[in-house]
């Protein structure tokens, strides 16, 4: 689904699909375009018109989701409806409504509910993928998260990443739900497994969550920005510093808490410079990364207390 042909082809599949009358037939069909799906993605990922591949992908979901309906158990189809849902929040919903806070508060707040209620969708479908290979493992995971989770095997490491970022994002938006807060040992569960299964998993995608996640990180002992750093350095030496997204994330993440204003000017201008061409498999992220970029060094002044010459605060 990243080009107009496959796209097309899908339509034309899913089209017979649903037609086909025996059960049976119909099943297996369903199952194998789950299998394409989830190889070949959902989200575009090699165009570099965010604004076009965000009015198709709802439209992508929604199906995926009457598939799901058919054969509601295929790993494919609930791996696809979880990552789908996850990065459709972030970019489209969450990131949207963040830039509305200054002048829209109320609109923002609304946008903020709009992501955590679709992220709670993707997590739950991500769950779904899992359980289809862990029964229990839901209940488990609330009775004793890093026991639960050893039963995952490196083929769950998808299922286990986009469940964690979305469950996390949800919290992450969630500060006035501390039923969901509390919630955060089980995604530490889930992605601390994911990464000791697989730490190289999709060029270091497993680091550039953690770059963020360490900060809010229960119960470790230890410098959590030294932590946050070599999560930076392995996902920018994984993918080769062609992605903006780990720029952005330290910038973001680690630089402003840190008040460091030259670096986070650094790193964001280390984003901008990435060549959204290089890789067009990672093309649509790096021009909504670089987008990002863009509007964090707008608010520099908001973000950095300023100092005198003398260093002292203003």
């Amino acid at each position: 689904m990243r080009h107009t042909a496959k796209a097309a082809t899908t339509l034309l599949l899913v089209a017979c699909v649903l037609n086909l009358t025996g059960c049976s037939v119909k099943r297996y069909a369903i199952n194998k375009l789950g299998d394409s799906l989830a190889n070949n993605g959902t989200t575009f990922a090699a165009d570099n018109d965010p604004e076009f591949v965000g009015q198709a992908i709802p439209f992508s979901l929604k199906l995926i989701e009457g598939l799901l309906a058919e054969s509601p158990n295929n790993r494919g189809l609930l791996f696809a409806a979880s990552s789908g849902y996850t990065q459709y929040s972030y970019v489209y919903i969450q990131i949207p409504g963040e830039e509305l806070e200054a002048e829209n508060l109320p609109k923002s707040q609304a946008e903020s509910d709009r992501a955590r209620n679709l992220y709670l969708r993707g997590r739950d479908y991500g769950m779904r993928g899992l359980e289809t290979k862990h029964r229990g493992l839901s209940s488990a995971l609330r009775e004793n998260p890093k026991f639960a989770v050893q039963a995952a095997k490196v083929e769950d490491v998808p299922l286990l990443y986009w469940t964690a970022v979305s469950w996390g994002a949800a919290i992450a938006v969630s500060k006035d739900h501390p039923e969901l807060v509390a919630d955060q040992p089980q995604v530490e569960a889930l992605i601390d497994r994911a990464y000791q299964l697989n730490p190289d998993y999709q060029h270091g995608a497993i680091d550039q969550f953690l770059i963020g996640y360490e900060s809010a990180r229960q119960g470790t002992k230890g410098d959590w920005i030294a932590r946050s750093k070599a999560h930076y350095d392995r996902a920018v030496s994984l993918s080769g510093g062609q992605l903006a997204s780990p720029y952005v994330a330290y910038a973001e993440s680690v630089c402003v808490p840190k008040q460091d204003r030259a670096q986070f000017a650094a790193l964001l201008q280390k984003a901008l410079a990435v060549n959204t061409d290089a890789r067009p498999e990672w093309r649509l992220s790096n021009v909504v990364m670089q987008r990002r970029a863009r509007w964090l060094l707008s608010r520099e002044d908001e973000l950095f207390l300023e100092t005198s010459s003398t260093g002292e605060s203003k």
